[in-house]
């Protein structure tokens, strides 16, 4: 069993209920997964199992919460984790857990999906609309053919760049300076964000 005197640390300084939850979760952890690993990870405990993350617990004032890192192929959506951070929403006792076997039993799934060599499944994220440029800003534009060009030129994320600068001035002042901007750099071939590229 490999431990870190970390975990030790954070267990210790934690409130009174949740200090049984965590070394319940701990001992559950190496019961069933002996080879785990363990870490701290964005300030909480983390168990790996071949280098790879496999669970996490954390506790908070009036919970503690315990999560896969791949929970949606280990459990699905439990409505849970809506609740708190984790997949058994806000445990505020052991008793708040399930029965030490099927804990077991998810933890060995988790291990299992790990040593399949499977990835954890990213879900692509849908394309952004095009944005819609104003009428002034597009009368603007096709005033320059060199901005114009540019314009057309530019993946839709830095088109989408300009349209919001422009569609975000609250006064009409400031959205005819930043159409008038924004042309006068496009003409030159420039992104909206092109005085950080180089940095």
């Amino acid at each position: 069993m490999s431990t870190d005197p970390r975990i030790d640390a954070y267990i210790a300084r934690q409130a009174d209920f949740a200090r049984p939850i965590l070394e319940h979760l701990r001992s559950s952890v190496h019961a069933a997964c002996p080879e785990a690993e363990e870490t701290l990870k964005w300030g909480m405990p983390h168990f790996l199992y071949k280098g790879q993350l496999l669970v996490g617990m954390a506790a908070f004032k009036a919970h503690s919460t315990f999560g896969f890192w791949r929970a949606k192929e280990v459990l699905g959506e439990t409505g849970a984790e809506r609740d708190a951070m984790g997949q058994f929403g806000r445990l505020a006792s052991v008793a708040d857990l399930p029965p030490d076997d099927v804990l077991h039993a998810l933890i060995r799934k988790a291990m299992a999906l790990t040593d399949a060599g499977a990835r954890p499944a990213r879900s692509k994220a849908e394309p952004k609309a095009e944005a819609e440029a104003p009428p002034e800003f597009e009368t603007a534009l096709s005033a320059n053919p060199a901005a114009q060009a540019t314009f057309d030129g530019f993946p839709p994320s830095c088109r989408r760049e300009y349209v919001e600068w422009v569609v975000q001035a609250k006064k009409p002042e400031t959205r005819d300076r930043r159409i008038a901007q924004a042309v006068e750099w496009m003409a030159e071939g420039k992104r909206r964000n092109w005085k950080y590229e180089n940095c």
